[in-house]
């Protein structure tokens, strides 16, 4: 057995782990992946937004196939845990393409894949459901002939995007997630949700693992997890939170003249280190 088919299979036992949801705190480089790691991380997943920033690019599929691959490839590299890609839309307009990138995620290492139903081509909020089947029953193809149990997550945008009346949402975000998981989708995501109600009844109706946002001022992961979340993202909030304390540095140096020190420096020595140990 591969050691990514290994890894593979551990990825997908963390969303049935009973004691605790999976914590996720998503990363976009190869230094921030060993420091979660190193922070105790049981697995990791890239966030599109961060790695699109970190790029020169804005977040929203501008951040293209090769270059998200490449990012992914860094941070598996740079770690020993399990790794899930986020590929927004799979950087392509139909299944073949989707499938073009699934592969590629395979052939960067990573054991799980995000694939959100926004439409990037500027359609409409999302894409029909459909279509999307097709593409995630594609993504479920390109893993089933490399031989890996690829993690399949399937990112529904109804409530972040605000989609339809939201008297029918959850609704409607229910039949989404059912058409996706008869397509082959492992798990569930839907962001922009945190109220106790709706996870509660997200996670008795979707029928596979939900996995949920949290957030500055939400839900506790272990609060989520009561609720019957199993798996809990960051998404970009760590890159957020990063690039605050970059300007913030920066204002203060370019303002005082004085080198700011942060409350909890990741140090030169540190840095080295950690990634001398994968090196």
């Amino acid at each position: 057995m591969s050691n990514q088919h290994t890894s593979a299979l551990t990825f997908r036992s963390l969303h049935h782990d009973r004691t605790a949801p999976l914590a996720l705190a998503n990363v976009w480089d190869a230094a921030g992946a060993r420091l979660v790691e190193d922070a105790g991380a049981t697995a990791l997943a890239t966030t599109s937004a961060g790695a699109a920033w970190s790029l020169g690019v804005a977040d929203g599929d501008r951040l293209g196939r090769e270059r998200a691959l490449g990012l992914v490839a860094r941070v598996v590299a740079a770690v020993r845990v399990p790794v899930s890609a986020d590929i927004e839309s799979g950087y392509g307009t139909g299944p073949d393409e989707v499938a073009r990138t699934v592969a590629g995620v395979l052939d960067a290492g990573a054991v799980g894949v995000n694939i959100e139903d926004a439409a990037p081509d500027g359609s409409g909020p999302l894409r029909p459901v459909a279509h999307q089947a097709a593409c995630l029953a594609a993504a479920r193809a390109a893993a089933d002939a490399a031989g890996i149990a690829l993690f399949v997550n399937a990112r529904i945008d109804t409530y972040l995007r605000a989609v339809g009346d939201p008297g029918t949402r959850l609704r409607h975000t229910l039949e989404r997630a059912a058409a996706y998981v008869d397509a082959g989708a492992d798990g569930i995501f839907v962001p922009g949700v945190t109220d106790a109600a709706t996870v509660t009844a997200l996670a008795d109706g979707v029928g596979v693992p939900l996995n949920v946002l949290a957030g500055p001022g939400g839900p506790s992961v272990a609060e989520l997890g009561r609720l019957g979340a199993a798996r809990v993202s960051l998404g970009s909030a760590l890159a957020e939170a990063a690039y605050g304390t970059a300007r913030r540095a920066a204002r203060a140096f370019l303002t005082t003249g004085t080198c700011p020190v942060p409350e909890e420096p990741a140090g030169y020595q540190e840095l080295n280190l950690l990634l001398s140990a994968r090196g």
